[in-house]
């Protein structure tokens, strides 16, 4: 490692630790407890647990939810914090090895994607964008909640593999860069499909090297398509769960396995025909021809690919879905999250654009590229915006580069205006707080206490808001019917239609939870009259001093199953 890229990688290590020290002292007394930021932090956490406990590699079901639940998920996010709860745990016990996990593998992602960012701005515009460049990184907010302690969800590995994938295509443009690319474009898609517009936008910039190349010999090309196809294939070897089979492409299954290696096939095709396609307009017709039939076969295999969330419950869609903060679009979140989310992406579409004009490379345009991608993205959901945040970094680094030979006072507002973390702040002083609902009123079914209640009773089966789902598996032995993810139809359904319902006799369940985010329906739904206190045909378990509180039918023979 030569000097520079050690200097690159301290400088990383030592501004994710010192963050993250700092973060997770804010938050030490949710870690300490497994309380974790984001629900699918907490079930991350579960399927874990379970991998370790024994379960199957390849069975990603949550046996406790819904009857069995087959995730969407794959195993290879769950390698980093598995691996560092297994080593440790026998030096300290399972508890602080899985705290010490769940705080040490986001932070170990960011200081990996701070590093990715300093040798991209060292591609695009050398070393001395490169400090800088980290700097922006680790405040550009949004990308830097995915990397908070306990945020150990697949979304911090996959925004390293996407910068992994774009440093490949900026670097020296020679086949192993090209195949190192491909490999890790094909591991983001095994972990998730969040990425993939960006993915294809990189395949698109393969193409484009492919077809305006004086000496094309189709050999970069071929490297990186064979280092996708490649990928795929060991992805469909070592990591296809039981969900694998799941009419959908919501996620690593047949559907979307097949229609990225009908894609992947088409580049390895026309890197095989370069000989006979001598000029650029041959090989952009060729390009068209191959190209148009690949993509028309992947969509004929998988058509559900247009529509990863197609098959969600119009119902669940509506109530639910639409409701989720990260899947939601411009068009229906807040100003204040808007300016949050979007904020220092727009600004860093604007510094590449200002430094596309003034230096117009090839690496410059593939930035600008793929940070229009991740806006249109965040545009239909607002997770986009986290590439985009990252991505920012290189151009605003450039910016305030050149702000600083132009007085101080430029160079301030040059901090600021790439400081990421200004945004949210700014979306939150144009808007008035938003009231309290009627339904956010009440107390918390996650709160440790009342999770440590139900871990007190006998097994049995728990009906309870949807995103309390994840917490109640991982802190109590019992089954439950709802989590927020879009598989798990009939459960999820099943507790609206009990909420919203009027029979409270009718509980599909053998303890009912009544908190703060139960959906509320009309004054006669059980939801009112548990949150009122309660109704007949319920026995009141517990009551908790905020309010919420524990029933179970006054008929219950004992624990049911689901």
């Amino acid at each position: 490692m030569t000097s520079r890229l050690r200097h690159d990688a301290l400088f990383a290590l030592v501004l994710s630790i010192t963050l993250g020290s700092i973060w997770a002292w804010r938050d030490w007394a949710n870690l300490t407890v497994l309380s974790l930021p984001d629900t699918d932090d907490v079930m991350r956490l579960q399927q874990v647990r379970d991998w370790i406990a024994g379960q199957h590699w390849f069975d990603l079901t949550q046996h406790r939810l819904a009857g069995g639940l087959p995730m969407h998920w794959t195993r290879l996010a769950d390698l980093g914090p598995a691996l560092l709860i297994a080593i440790v745990t026998p030096l300290i016990g399972d508890h602080a090895a899985t705290v010490g996990a769940v705080i040490a593998w986001p932070l170990m992602l960011f200081a990996a994607a701070l590093f990715l960012v300093a040798r991209i701005a060292t591609a695009l515009g050398g070393s001395s964008l490169a400090g800088t460049a980290t700097v922006v990184a680790a405040i550009a907010y949004p990308a830097t909640t995915i990397f908070l302690p306990g945020r150990i969800d697949h979304h911090g590995l996959q925004l390293v593999l996407l910068l992994a994938a774009t440093l490949g295509m900026l670097g020296r443009p020679c086949p192993q860069h090209r195949a190192l690319a491909g490999l890790a474009c094909a591991a983001s898609l095994v972990v998730g499909l969040e990425t993939a517009p960006l993915l294809a936008m990189l395949a698109a910039v393969a193409l484009y090297d492919w077809i305006k190349a004086d000496d094309a010999d189709g050999e970069r090309l071929a490297a990186f398509a064979v280092g996708a196809f490649a990928g795929l294939v060991i992805g469909r070897i070592g990591f296809a769960g039981t969900g694998w089979a799941y009419p959908a492409c919501d996620g690593f299954t047949r559907d979307s396995w097949n229609a990225a290696m009908t894609l992947a096939a088409a580049p390895i095709l026309l890197a095989g025909v370069t000989g006979t396609l001598t000029t650029p307009r041959r090989r952009l017709i060729a390009t068209l021809v191959i190209g148009g039939a690949a993509a028309s076969l992947a969509l004929g295999r998988s058509p559900d690919c247009l529509s990863p969330y197609g098959r969600v419950d119009p119902f669940l869609a509506r109530v639910w879905l639409a409701q989720v903060e990260e899947a939601r679009s411009i068009l229906t979140a807040g100003l204040a999250r808007i300016i949050g989310y979007l904020g220092i992406m727009i600004a860093g579409i604007a510094a590449t654009a200002w430094r596309l004009r003034r230096s117009p490379t090839r690496g410059w345009a593939m930035l600008f590229a793929l940070q229009l991608t991740a806006l249109m993205i965040a545009a239909v959901q607002l997770r986009g915006a986290y590439a985009g945040a990252m991505l920012a970094a290189p151009a605003l680094a450039a910016a305030i580069g050149h702000a600083r030979i132009r007085g101080t006072m430029r160079l301030a507002m040059a901090w600021v205006v790439s400081a990421g973390i200004v945004y949210p702040l700014a979306g939150q002083a144009v808007t008035p707080p938003h009231p309290a609902s009627p339904s956010e009123s009440g107390g918390s079914c996650t709160s440790p206490a009342m999770l440590a209640a139900l871990a007190r009773l006998p097994a049995g089966s728990v009906l309870a808001p949807i995103d309390a789902g994840p917490a109640i598996l991982a802190q109590t032995r019992h089954s439950v019917l709802a989590a927020p993810y879009h598989r798990d139809t009939i459960g999820n359904r099943s507790i609206y239609a009990y909420y919203l319902g009027s029979d409270v006799a009718d509980a599909p369940a053998t303890y009912i939870l009544a908190c703060a985010t139960m959906p509320i329906g009309g004054p006669r739904s059980v939801a009112t009259r548990l949150a009122a206190g309660g109704a007949p045909g319920l026995q009141r378990l517990l009551m908790l001093p905020d309010g919420a509180a524990i029933f179970t039918p006054r008929l219950s023979k004992g624990p049911r199953s689901l």
